[in-house]
């Protein structure tokens, strides 16, 4: 008896996304579905490819076809298409061709952001996906030395920016158009022109997230970059102690009075192990970001340990994500990555599954 279209389809409706708590079949994921004979094919299309859960939802897809009667092959092709949770951008905005632009933020400075950033953004580009780093820390740009990016932009007639390319990402930073000992000494106006520019002025392509590490506090930074273009949403840096949670908690009322969402908080230097006999100090205290994020509804994105090879790769401009990717740090900046592509793919599939009502007079 010939295997129907509609086995198929029914079999894989009992494969659910443990994220967006919907089945494949409905959340249009099935793409390209051919059978012939005994042998089913077909495509499996995630919201992003740094899915944590991609290679159980294929073991489970491939198990539930293969339990059709008559069927004796079963190949999944594993596929993704980055969504957007932003409002669509005109044709003549800031960056029309970039997907999800999401702030990192912090309340304090010297919490580790701009490591986090780094971290996320070549751990995200590793999966696959096209990735993007913006330093708006203006006075205290880090992330060219984190990168180990010496070259400068070029700047073509018309004044746009190519962005450098280090690891795989695309780059701009006010590191690259400054000498070391130099002082950005600005105020409000000169920092939103900046924000502009690095947002309409660079030639950033296609890109499935843009990161931007924003200087400490709840500045004019923070403002403008928040007014100038829509934000898929922020994620919170801060280590353990009291002293960054209650900082950090202004920059999370900051971007819900900017009605920017939270994606996510992340706890640094949560906890230190002892390279020589494994034991572990919770220098800063350990949980309070978590105890936060869940106080305030928060997802937590992950806890990162404080650790010497983190500094010294990051001193070497190979972050630890790049030179030690097996390592417990690297790891747990992969697995923060991973929930936080997570947070944007449910808040871009949440729009596209919300009903749409037509009211006619």
């Amino acid at each position: 008896m010939a295997v129907t279209q509609e086995e198929v389809l029914n079999a894989l409706r009992t494969v659910q996304d443990p994220d967006l708590k919907r089945d494949l079949v409905s959340l249009g994921f099935i793409k390209q579905l051919r059978i012939e004979g005994g042998r089913v094919a077909f495509a499996i299309e995630l919201t992003t490819p740094a899915c944590p859960v991609r290679d159980l939802m294929k073991d489970q897809a491939r198990v539930a076809v293969a339990a059709i009667p008559d069927v004796l092959q079963v190949d999944i092709t594993m596929t993704s298409q980055v969504r957007s949770s932003m409002a669509a951008q005109p044709s003549g905005g800031l960056v029309p061709t970039v997907k999800n632009i999401i702030p990192i933020a912090s309340g304090k400075g010297g919490v580790g952001k701009s490591t986090v950033s780094a971290n996320l953004a070549l751990a995200l580009s590793r999966t696959g996906a096209r990735v993007g780093l913006m330093d708006a820390d203006v006075y205290g740009p880090t992330i060219p030395t984190l990168l180990g990016i010496t070259a400068a932009p070029e700047v073509d007639a018309q004044n746009r920016i190519t962005p450098v390319e280090s690891h795989g990402l695309k780059v701009i930073s006010m590191g690259f158009f400054m000498k070391p000992e130099e002082a950005v000494v600005w105020r409000g106006p000169m920092l939103h022109k900046t924000v502009q520019q690095f947002l309409g002025g660079v030639l950033w392509g296609e890109l499935d997230y843009l990161l931007v590490d924003l200087p400490p506090g709840t500045g004019d930074v923070q403002l403008s970059l928040c007014q100038s273009i829509p934000v898929t949403g922020a994620v919170i840096v801060s280590t353990p102690q009291d002293v960054a949670l209650n900082v950090a908690q202004k920059a999370i009322a900051m971007f819900k009075k900017l009605n920017a969402p939270i994606l996510g908080v992340i706890e640094n230097m949560s906890h230190y192990v002892c390279p020589h006999c494994g034991t572990t100090d919770e220098i800063f205290g350990t949980g309070g970001a978590q105890r936060t994020a869940e106080r305030m509804d928060l997802p937590f994105l992950g806890a990162i340990p404080l650790a010497t090879p983190v500094r010294v790769a990051s001193d070497d401009g190979i972050p630890i994500v790049i030179s030690q990717p097996d390592s417990p740090a690297a790891q747990a900046f992969v697995q923060a990555a991973e929930r936080l592509a997570a947070q944007v793919s449910i808040r871009a599939m949440q729009g596209e599954l919300q009903p749409h009502v037509n009211v006619s007079f």
